[in-house]
């Protein structure tokens, strides 16, 4: 078994919803260095923070061969398995993607609904099932099971009435299972409530969205949650931090 395949499994078996994976959202080696020595056992990359460290605009404000030259010098530095936010796949085809990040050594991906190339449009939920299979079929081509995390925009577009909105998420992120995502990402902050129905409901380990200043790992096992991820708001809290240091010299 190669080393990225044993990575991509490895990533695969720590989603474990009840006692979820912690995946510090990372943006360069500096700060998956910083993760890795902390002991965290996976990484995940993300766009906005990627995006910010090069000068970029979030929603597909780079493109992902920037965003794949920031992954490889995040795999070159840590052994850890990690994910990569893809957005919603810079108008790349399933097969470009899973090629371009087997190619840098990543084992993971987000992909969201949202296409930020088409005015922010979401995708249909079958249009974005499909997608997801897509990627399942291209990463089965190359024989490494990248770890698919479906993410619907759903609820922080606001998307449609409150009042049935978790029941369409819960539909659209079931057929994004059915078509071959490991994972499954309602990206919003949501009651305890909702938390557990979403992961009641659905087929597959849930990915929540944590702030890192706020709660702990605890809270989300007792939600159900399989996996742990903080977007922006890890870098946005060593930002605040920073601006402290900096305005004692000021």
């Amino acid at each position: 078994m190669t080393a990225i395949t044993q990575k991509a499994n490895d990533l695969l078996a720590l989603h474990q919803p009840g006692n979820p994976v912690i995946l510090p959202t990372v943006w360069d080696a500096w700060s998956a260095n910083l993760a890795a020595e902390a002991g965290f056992a996976a990484l995940t990359v993300g766009s906005h923070p990627v995006a910010d460290s090069v000068g970029r605009p979030d929603n597909e404000g780079m493109t992902f061969t920037e965003l794949t030259t920031r992954v490889a010098q995040i795999t070159a530095a840590v052994e850890l398995p990690v994910s990569v936010d893809i957005e919603a796949g810079y108008g790349l085809q399933p097969q470009q993607l899973i090629d371009g990040l087997v190619e840098v050594g990543a084992v993971g991906l987000n992909i969201e609904d949202t296409v930020h190339s088409e005015g922010g449009r979401l995708r249909e939920a079958q249009e974005h099932a499909d997608f997801v299979g897509g990627l399942r079929s291209a990463a089965d081509a190359v024989g490494v099971h990248v770890v698919v995390n479906a993410r619907t925009d759903l609820f922080l577009k606001q998307v449609g009435d409150e009042a049935d909105r978790v029941e369409r998420a819960i539909a659209r992120l079931t057929l994004a299972a059915e078509a071959g995502a490991d994972v499954l990402y309602p990206v919003g902050f949501h009651s305890d409530e909702v938390y557990r129905e979403l992961t009641s409901a659905l087929p597959l380990p849930v990915n929540a969205i944590a702030d890192p200043v706020r709660g702990g790992k605890a809270d989300f096992a007792a939600l159900g949650v399989g996996r742990v991820s903080f977007g922006p708001l890890l870098q946005a809290a060593l930002a605040v931090r920073a601006n402290e240091l900096l305005a004692r010299w000021q």
